[in-house]
């Protein structure tokens, strides 16, 4: 195992030098997407390392496209102060709490990195939106439909009134208002949504004859999206009432890799896409907690799909604290709070152990893990671990010492 670990100097962003990283090169050889993953949200060390991998991927390696883990409004919304337009105190009004606390160290960086660019980057989203309301892609929607089907716009504005009860900050607010309505109002809603959506599909050269091809494709897949939505509305409140079928939170995660795969796509057949994402969604390798199915991740359908073309780096630490989220939390905006919180000492055969085994107990590594000798079995995960082939899960695990708060969260 030893010598497949590389030592880093440092986890700064900030750090001309990048050759420590050059490990990285082989394993992403063949690739044309990355995931970019973390072992647990609103850790500053976790955010300082993707800054500077995706400034590797970017300046070494000719990786194009940014894919975050937040909806595609969300996203548009935040481009233009990425490329330097108002202040740097704009974040949090453009992003919102939660995604301003989950991406907003990480989007500070990527804003003061493009003012030495040439040609800003912008980013992508790939998710459904953070707050898993429904707004902010039925609006676009609607905008579309009034020009090219104004009688479907009045089905989708009588949808509305139900939509607009789902004002969450994050799934831990709307999937609470979700399970709140009466049910005959979330079966017309589910149903006006897919009815929308095959109505969409079936007029494809009406709406073509109206409009230009990349105003029906952003539209169908805002669409899309909301039908997405409006399902994970539906099982995250199963999942928080104990009553989730396994699986469940497979649709989002199907979703987000079409995502990937519809945007590269677009971009060309030389275009290559990092996906900065939970380590859950960018693994290749179903997610189980407790022998129970979790999830089909994200990772999982981009490798079977892309094959060698897929690559996934994880982030984990080998601390003994960890921030995780604690709720109910009532007058927090997204639900929750974040608080350090204990986290158990790695097991024998998880990667943490294996990486403390080798004698690394205060460096940042890098870890291909693709062929270690000996079988690693799990991976931290939050305050957790996730029990899975290690080796078949990623190809690379960047290793930090710590996991600290990251103390810009205001919540």
């Amino acid at each position: 195992m030893r010598d497949r670990i590389a030592v880093l100097r440092t986890l700064d962003p900030a750090e001309p030098g990048l050759t420590d990283l050059a490990p990285l090169r082989a394993v992403l050889a063949e690739a044309r997407v990355v995931g970019v993953g973390e072992g647990s949200h609103f850790v500053r060390e976790f955010t300082l390392a993707r800054a500077r991998l995706l400034r590797y991927l970017v300046e070494e390696c000719g990786f194009t496209i940014l894919a975050f883990e937040l909806g595609a409004s969300e996203a548009a919304a935040l481009n233009p102060w990425l490329a330097g337009d108002g202040d740097d105190a704009d974040l949090p009004r453009l992003a919102g709490p939660l995604t301003a606390g989950l991406f907003g160290e990480l989007l500070g960086w990527l804003r003061r990195y493009n003012r030495s660019q040439p040609h800003p980057l912008g980013i992508v989203g790939i998710d459904l939106p953070n707050t898993l309301t429904l707004r902010p892609d039925l609006q676009p929607v609607a905008d579309y439909l009034r020009v090219v089907d104004p009688e479907a716009a009045e089905l989708l504005d009588r949808m509305f009134p139900v939509a607009d009860e789902i004002t969450g900050g994050s799934a831990a607010v709307s999937a609470p208002q979700w399970s709140a309505l009466d049910p005959a109002r979330q079966d017309a809603l589910t149903a006006g949504l897919a009815r929308l959506s095959l109505r969409m599909q079936a007029l494809h050269p009406v709406y073509l004859s109206r409009s230009d091809p990349d105003r029906y494709a952003n539209a169908r897949r805002r669409l899309d999206a909301a039908c997405h939505t409006a399902y994970m509305l539906r099982a995250m409140s199963d999942l928080f009432s104990g009553e989730d079928l396994p699986g469940d939170t497979s649709i989002r995660d199907h979703f987000m890799a079409a995502t990937v795969q519809w945007h590269l796509s677009a971009a060309g057949p030389h275009a290559r896409m990092a996906v900065v994402a939970h380590n859950n969604h960018i693994q290749k390798t179903p997610v189980r907690f407790d022998g129970k199915l979790t999830a089909l991740p994200m990772g999982h359908y981009l490798a079977h799909n892309l094959g060698r073309e897929y690559r996934a780096v994880a982030l984990t630490h080998t601390g003994d604290r960890v921030p995780e989220m604690a709720f109910p939390a009532d007058g927090s905006p997204v639900g929750f709070t974040v608080e350090e919180v204990d986290v158990p000492a790695p097991v024998p055969g998880s990667v943490e152990q294996a990486i403390l085994d080798a004698g690394f107990t205060g460096e940042i590594t890098l870890t291909d893990v693709r062929a270690a000798e000996s079988p690693l079995t799990s991976i931290r995960t939050q305050s957790a671990a996730v029990e899975t082939d290690v080796r078949q899960a990623f190809d690379t695990v960047l290793t930090s010492p710590a996991a600290t708060r990251d103390d810009t969260v205001t919540f």
